[in-house]
């Protein structure tokens, strides 16, 4: 797991996903009355994964595993029994927990910032505008949403407050034109990294995720390899519909990694189960809130133990 990862983050996580009594662990004890693990245990624990969000398929594949290891006598309390759904969580997310690499081979490292209306995207751009210039790289924005008025402006407001420059056009304007001449001119500038935005969409639109497909295919005129990621910001308090979201994304544009926002809110978590297991697409960040402290890199481990055992006592 990242060892930069922030405890007071992941803490913070731990008690967003407790709001309501809702960990799969919060009073899981007294349910149980202390009796051995055995059927009508697991049946209550499923209830629990599904009402978290998790989705038939996961929540399945989870309990039995725990049924096999309850039947080889391995699991003999409660304990015993969040410890291993912790291990299993831990062990699907583990392979998704991939951190963005910005590869200095290329200048500028291009990522595209894509998702729909509210899902959080011009606060994700900010805070990566942020981190990475901390990190001493030169940074471009793009304002590539020209159609909602207020767009340029807030990305204006984020390069200012970051140090990033700020590629713009007028409202209304060509969103693959401003992404061509973004690329150039971060080129032109000697910049380590150019982060484009994109107007917020349905992935039902399907003319606007044309749209997004040709905003690709122009920053591949300027470089072939460009965008080097792909990164769609998700609203975790969507449920299942955040996967299809994620799926028709994938198909439109070639997702590359994922950003899970608004955990703060009323997320249940375990939608990111259902993500990683059915897309397999790498968990790059997640996002609590507005500031900068309320970003961090994924961390399986963490996220497992938030998700399962909620604040700690």
């Amino acid at each position: 797991m990242p060892s930069d990862a922030p405890t007071g983050f992941f803490q913070r996580l731990r008690a967003a996903f407790s709001r309501g009594g809702e960990t799969l662990s919060a009073g899981l004890g007294a349910v149980l009355g202390g009796r051995k693990i055995d059927a009508a245990a697991l049946e209550e624990l499923e209830t629990r994964l599904l009402q978290a969000d998790c989705g038939v398929t996961v929540t399945e594949e989870l309990i039995e595993g725990l049924r096999k290891r309850v039947a080889r006598q391995q699991l003999g309390d409660v304990d015993a029994l969040l410890a291993a759904l912790r291990e299993d969580i831990t062990a699907l997310l583990t392979p998704v927990a991939q951190p963005l690499v910005i590869d200095r081979a290329h200048q500028p490292f291009t990522i595209l910032v894509v998702g729909v209306n509210g899902s959080g995207k011009t606060t994700t751009i900010g805070k990566l505008a942020q981190r990475y210039g901390a990190d001493g790289l030169k940074v471009v924005l793009a304002a590539g949403d020209t159609f909602r008025a207020a767009a340029v402006e807030q990305i204006g407001v984020w390069a200012t407050r970051t140090g990033a420059e700020l590629v713009a056009q007028a409202t209304g304007a060509d969103p693959a034109a401003v992404a061509f001449d973004a690329l150039q001119s971060a080129r032109a500038r000697g910049a380590d990294l150019l982060i484009a935005d994109t107007a917020g969409r349905l992935q039902a639109q399907t003319h606007l995720m044309e749209e997004l497909r040709k905003v690709r295919r122009v920053l591949g005129k300027v470089d072939p390899s460009a965008p080097q990621e792909v990164l769609l910001v998700i609203d975790a308090t969507q449920g299942q519909n955040a996967l299809a979201q994620a799926q028709q994304f994938h198909a439109a544009v070639g997702v590359t990694g994922l950003v899970l926002t608004k955990l703060d809110g009323t997320a249940r978590g375990g939608i990111v189960l259902a993500i990683a297991r059915q897309l397999k697409l790498p968990i790059r960040f997640v996002g609590l809130g507005e500031q900068a402290g309320d970003f961090a890199e994924f961390d399986a481990a963490a996220f497992a133990r938030a998700l399962v055992d909620g604040p700690a006592v």
